[in-house]
């Protein structure tokens, strides 16, 4: 069963909805002038616009102001002057002086109302008048203020959007919102942060020690894995012994000769005369030397095995790339590490270098747990840069966990966060844009 209070709601939301749905200005226009007549009566209805004069006039598909009912209507909105938002005015004649208040009576009923089109935030001064001969009730001009805002929401739809221009314009002329504008600008563009630099690190041991090959030759078998626990002389890797047999088979073959050819010239020496004694000297100096050799060649036979010097963490690549690679002497084969002495390895790129104090303070992001971090501090720094294996130049750091950080385990890899020193906003955004422009510039 409706009610007149059904009603009315009724009404407000198929007006809200017409003019929602209006594709022009012009449409949107005949809906409020005519259409609100379903809801509330009246006899005229007008929209005006400050900027843009008549939009629509009931009765008429389009507003004509060159008319002399135009021309007085423009007369009339100049002498009621603006309205505030959402206000809602009643107006007659009596309120009126002049040429406007005598022509009242040829072009409007007894009783008029203006209401605000505008909107809050828009510039656009709107009214929107209705007349009848009857007076207008509160409980109307409550209903019609409520579709005044519905309306003046819609019209701002089809306003023109402001150019930049337009709006540099405006903030121009408001001096007060400059100040806090540029005061806020600057607060914000000098306001100081920390500078800082990702870059890919790794933890890797401190003050290992080297294993090394003992002597040139062929890696024949390796008898530990990657990160293997060893204890002191324990078996690491062998070299090939084919060559190291042969000259131990040649030195003792020598050995045997030489040893011959002293006991011989000992037997002439107990009846020969000094020259015989001459000889033996000299061969017992020659079996000494194929000694010597012999000795030597046992030696490095016995080095073809190299073993653990201390106990610790096997630090090595793949065991397939070192079985059957020829080694230099020297040559590093592998690492054995205290897993409880770790350090942070970062390679800085020249393009991301940054000035680090002596002891700058590093945040490491394994990949492997990214939602925790390390914090340490940076205990070297190379002067020099130098091409890494994926040819990119960057400079070597290193840096100590914190005191009483639990170390993570060897090999893991993340993002070290290299912190510098406190700077400006601004020259913290335009830091890698203005080094890019010098590069390219050259100034």
């Amino acid at each position: 069963m409706s009610t007149p209070h059904t009603d009315v709601l009724a009404g407000l939301i198929q007006l809200g909805k017409r003019a929602r749905d209006a594709a022009s200005r012009a449409e949107l226009g005949f809906v409020v002038v005519n259409e609100t007549r379903q809801l509330i009566d009246y006899r005229q209805s007008v929209v005006w616009m400050r900027e843009r004069g008549l939009m629509a006039v009931s009765g008429l598909p389009e507003p004509e102001a060159n008319t002399p009912y135009g021309q007085w209507l423009e007369q009339l909105f100049a002498a009621t002057g603006p309205l505030a938002v959402g206000e809602a005015r009643t107006i007659d004649a009596s309120a009126l002086s002049g040429a406007v208040a005598q022509d009242w009576d040829d072009w409007l009923p007894l009783h008029a109302l203006l209401l605000s089109l505008q909107r809050p935030g828009s510039d656009e001064q709107g009214i929107w008048l209705l007349a009848r001969d009857e007076a207008w009730h509160e409980g109307e001009i409550d209903v019609l203020r409520e579709l005044a805002a519905t309306y003046g929401h819609a019209y701002r739809a089809f306003l023109p959007r402001p150019g930049w221009k337009a709006q540099l314009r405006k903030l121009k002329a408001d001096k007060k919102r400059l100040r806090w504008i540029g005061g806020i600008s600057a607060a914000v563009i000098l306001f100081p942060v920390r500078l800082t630099v990702l870059t890919p690190a790794e933890v890797v041991p401190k003050d290992a020690f080297l294993v090394r090959a003992p002597l040139e030759g062929v890696v024949d078998r390796v008898h530990v894995k990657p990160n293997q626990a060893v204890k002191a002389g324990d078996p690491l890797f062998d070299l090939d012994t084919t060559g190291v047999r042969t000259r131990l088979g040649v030195a003792s073959k020598a050995y045997e000769a030489a040893a011959e050819e002293y006991r011989q010239a000992a037997q002439m020496a107990v009846t020969d005369d000094e020259k015989g004694r001459l000889e033996m000297t000299l061969r017992k100096g020659r079996m000494e030397e194929k000694a010597a050799e012999l000795q030597y060649s046992e030696q490095m036979l016995a080095r073809v095995q190299v073993k653990a010097s201390r106990p610790g963490t096997l630090v090595f690549s793949d065991v397939n790339d070192w079985v059957g690679r020829g080694v230099a002497v020297g040559e590093r084969v592998m690492q054995i590490a205290d897993p409880k002495r770790v350090e942070i390895a970062i390679r800085l790129p020249v393009a991301d270098a940054i000035e680090l104090d002596e002891h700058a303070d590093v945040t490491l992001y394994l990949a492997t747990a990214p939602q925790y971090s390390y914090k340490g501090q940076l205990s070297y720094a190379s002067y020099r840069a130098e091409a890494g294996p994926d040819g990119i130049v960057a400079y070597r750091l290193k840096a100590d966990f914190a005191p009483g950080t639990e170390a993570p385990r060897l090999g893991l890899t993340g993002t070290a966060k290299l912190h510098g020193a406190w700077v400006p906003t601004i020259y913290w955004v335009l830091r890698r844009p203005l080094a890019a422009a010098r590069q390219w510039l050259g100034w």
